[in-house]
């Protein structure tokens, strides 16, 4: 998060003529999931900036309003920018716990009727299920549900996951040798699934991985081409 205290760029925002509100939009850096939208006036963006949280303006009680400062479920802005139009904020943040009130991870979680009974197509999009696994493993950070792993995986810390990480490395090495398809099949899905949960552990989004892949494609392809 930069520290720069130019704000000039706020003069370019098309905040609405009659309340002097902005909508932001606010989607964690890790899972690329949409959080919430809220609403924020010039003094909340300038707090936002400045000590590098959500803060909004809340329509309700009339007052500005910082993220998480009651529930502890803290937003830190990795990225804070705007559309097009200059009419919407984005606020790409490291979510503490739930975004939501409810204590639910996002606040989009009810469908339209419409759409909830329609079957995902994942035809055109092969890796749609790990664009879920991050999905459901940021929930699990939020909310720890109890009984479920991947919560028994984060209460336990670091140590835990980087041990589960080694030993389903090591079943991958096993299964390769044995030339058993299935286990290793099997044994893969585990160490991605522990990969993930590192990740979010160690709050590092899978995108900067993905990047960092390209730059070394793209380096080798210049070299290739030179």
């Amino acid at each position: 998060m930069s520290t720069t205290t130019d704000l000039t760029w706020i003069d370019n925002l098309k905040f609405d003529a009659t309340t002097g509100l902005i909508p932001c939009v606010v989607q964690d850096v890790q899972s690329r999931e949409v959080l919430m939208l809220a609403y924020m006036n010039r003094e909340s963006i300038q707090k936002t900036v400045e000590t590098g949280q959500t803060w909004f303006w809340s329509r309700s009680r009339n007052e500005l309003w910082n993220k998480g400062a009651t529930s502890g479920h803290v937003q830190q802005v990795v990225r804070f920018g705007y559309d097009c139009d200059a009419d919407t904020l984005l606020a790409e943040v490291q979510q503490s716990g739930p975004a939501c009130h409810t204590g639910s991870y996002t606040c989009f979680f009810t469908q339209a009727p419409t759409f909830a009974a329609e079957e995902v197509e994942r035809t055109n999009n092969r890796y749609a299920i790990l664009d879920e696994l991050l999905k459901t493993i940021a929930e699990r950070d939020a909310e720890r549900p109890e009984g479920a792993y991947t919560t028994y995986l984060f209460e336990k810390g670091l140590e835990k996951i980087l041990k589960k990480v080694g030993e389903e490395s090591t079943e991958v090495v096993i299964a390769a040798m044995k030339g058993d398809r299935e286990e290793l099949t099997a044994e893969v899905g585990d160490v991605i699934y522990h990969l993930f949960v590192l990740l979010q552990q160690q709050k590092l989004s899978f995108d900067e991985v993905l990047r960092l892949l390209e730059e070394r494609h793209s380096k080798k392809d210049i070299k290739n081409k030179a």
